[in-house]
């Protein structure tokens, strides 16, 4: 008995000891966090966050494929941007010739745009001929006439008709005397245009049967303004920027009518 007593106490005693030695750990353990927690709170210690993975390392060819794999998307991007902009948006196209003085010059370099465009009265537009006879360039010119108007030019005093109505046109350089081969009144077939330069005995359009009227479907765009105006005289002078922008409208006529005058207006066309 006296064994088995010694033995219980020495192990009780043990387990005390034992005790003892992992409240004190625990202490330890509790007031270390505690003094962390007071550092963090005050600023005075750094923490790092801990990432949720770690990122592998790439690898430098497939890093150079990504890279190049950009690069032709972005071009492919801008060369169809290009594209959409050039057939619909707006282009541009230089005048050659002087059929279009005063308004445009030769050399002139003008902004067309085909986009939700409908031909109408007074627009400048560039057509595509299809005659062998000017090589197949485009030409720009003026609308005149559209569908199921009656057109009739009186080639004695040069003035023109549309619907028996005497156009008020200010933008030509001088009266239409040139009557090329036309023979009026001509109704303008539907789907096409009647079209005349504004330097009048010195364009040929609609008035010549090689080009006759125009099928819209042959317009490639309204001429919406000057964006570099030609040189002057006889092509050495100097440009004038004043012509430069936005090509206006017919000039009103001071009856009130949009540019289009009856005969007994008084207006001189």
């Amino acid at each position: 008995m006296d064994r088995t007593q010694n033995e219980f106490e020495m192990f009780k005693t043990t387990d005390l000891e034992l005790e003892k030695i992992i409240a004190e750990i625990n202490t330890e353990i509790f007031n270390k966090g505690s003094e962390q927690i007071v550092q963090v709170e005050a600023g005075l210690t750094e923490t790092f966050p801990v990432p949720d993975e770690i990122e592998e390392p790439v690898n430098t060819a497939e890093r150079a494929k990504m890279e190049l794999f950009d690069w032709i998307q972005c071009i492919v991007g801008a060369i169809i941007i290009g594209i959409v902009i050039f057939v619909f948006v707006g282009r541009t196209i230089g005048v050659d010739g002087i059929s279009m003085m005063n308004t445009l010059r030769h050399n002139d370099r003008v902004v067309m745009s085909n986009l939700f465009y409908t031909p109408g009265n007074g627009d400048i537009l560039v057509f595509q001929t299809g005659c062998d006879a000017f090589g197949g360039s485009p030409l720009v010119k003026r609308v005149i006439a559209v569908e199921n108007q009656t057109i009739d030019i009186n080639f004695d005093c040069g003035h023109v008709f549309v619907d028996g109505i005497l156009q008020c046109e200010r933008y030509i350089s001088e009266l239409t005397f040139a009557d090329g081969d036309f023979e009026g009144p001509v109704t303008v077939k539907p789907g096409h245009i009647f079209v005349m330069g504004d330097n009048r005995n010195h364009s040929t359009d609609s008035r010549d049967s090689r080009i006759g009227q125009v099928d819209t479907r042959k317009v490639l765009g309204k001429v919406l303004f000057i964006a570099i105006p030609g040189p002057g005289g006889d092509g050495f002078a100097s440009r004038d920027w004043s012509r430069f922008g936005i090509i206006e409208n017919p000039i009103p006529c001071r009856h009130g009518q949009d540019c289009v005058c009856v005969v007994d207006c008084g207006c001189v066309a």
